[in-house]
């Protein structure tokens, strides 16, 4: 079943664990990045982890004629599309350019796909599609919505990829939502590594952590949880690849469709991330509490059992092993800065 997979975004965060995951399946896989929002080194230590030389393509999915020769270098069997503008904050200055990149790069990847006959596709995109509820956890067929511009160029996409495949029944797509990926590869060789001041919680622990960062906020402690703090749902990174593993592996088989949500079926709360990464380090680390921010829910988490039952995924690692594995990469990553 394994067969050639373009992996757009492939030496990103989540790309590049996929990318892992993809080889250790048995995919032969080809990157495509503009490298904007990844280290340059990436492919280099994909190859210590994987055994493999790694295929790159530098191509912006911008770029149509780009793509185009990408599909013309090699006969490709589906695409694992992460290539995306996606911090939340910087879409609500910057919106054009998140629809562009977003919206109209998936176009272009579609049409160069199409072109070339190639008509299976996992597309990563988001729980932020959903709409604000206070029905936990959420199912694929909950209300859907968008309070960013991220979120908005996601369910767009979703909406693309719909209504393509509803005009043509050779394309068979898998869909993927999912909230905050976290931690790292036990390698040790890749990680998130932002460098920025992170939008995410568990990255901006982790910089309070390497000392990077003096303190965390805690954004309200008054909310009808057990300790007070926000609940979200954070999925290990190696379980999300793998989640996008099995999504393809579906397609590859020849089943229908799906969209699915991608998750453990619980959330944690601030304070539980926080005393988990300390134990990680092996010391507390500061924080202040905060006023609420405005429009923040007490729980936001996802219903993953949808995607256990049409593609046999269960999340297997928990948050002390989202926060070790986090702590090794990034503690390895300061090291190296340092020397």
């Amino acid at each position: 079943m394994p067969g050639k997979i373009l992996l757009t975004g492939g030496a990103g965060y989540i790309g590049s664990h996929t990318y892992a995951a993809l080889s250790d399946a048995g995919y032969e896989v080809a990157i495509l990045d503009n490298f904007a929002n990844a280290r340059p080194d990436v492919p280099d230590r994909l190859e210590v982890i994987t055994g493999k030389p790694v295929t790159v393509h530098r191509c912006d999915v911008l770029d149509a004629a780009g793509l185009a020769r990408v599909f013309a270098s090699d006969r490709f069997d589906a695409v694992v599309h992460f290539a995306a503008k996606k911090a939340v904050g910087e879409s609500q200055q910057k919106p054009l350019d998140y629809i562009e990149t977003n919206c109209t790069g998936l176009v272009n990847l579609l049409k160069a796909m199409r072109a070339a006959g190639v008509f299976r596709l996992v597309f990563s995109s988001s729980a932020t599609v959903y709409a604000p509820t206070l029905d936990w956890p959420i199912p694929e067929d909950a209300p859907l919505g968008y309070a960013s511009t991220y979120a908005y160029t996601k369910l767009m996409g979703e909406q693309i990829i719909q209504q393509v495949a509803a005009a043509d029944d050779r394309w068979r797509f898998g869909i993927l939502r999912y909230f905050n990926p976290a931690g790292a590869h036990p390698s040790a060789l890749i990680g998130e590594d932002p460098s920025d001041i992170p939008n995410n919680l568990m990255p901006y622990i982790a910089k309070v952590a390497t000392g990077e960062l003096p303190s965390l906020n805690v954004f309200g402690n008054d909310y009808p949880t057990p300790d007070g703090t926000g609940v979200r749902d954070y999925i290990h990174v190696v379980d999300l690849a793998r989640g996008h593993v099995l999504s393809l592996d579906a397609l590859m088989r020849g089943d229908g469709s799906h969209i699915v949500n991608l998750g453990t079926g619980q959330g944690y709360s601030v304070m539980e991330m926080l005393a988990a990464y300390a134990r990680a380090c092996g010391r507390a680390l500061p924080h202040t509490v905060a006023p609420r921010r405005a429009g923040d829910l007490a729980c936001y988490f996802g219903d993953p059992r949808k995607a256990e039952r049409l593609l046999g995924f269960k999340a297997e690692r928990d948050l002390d092993d989202m926060c070790a594995t986090s702590w090794a990469w990034v503690s390895r990553r300061s090291n190296m800065r340092q020397g």
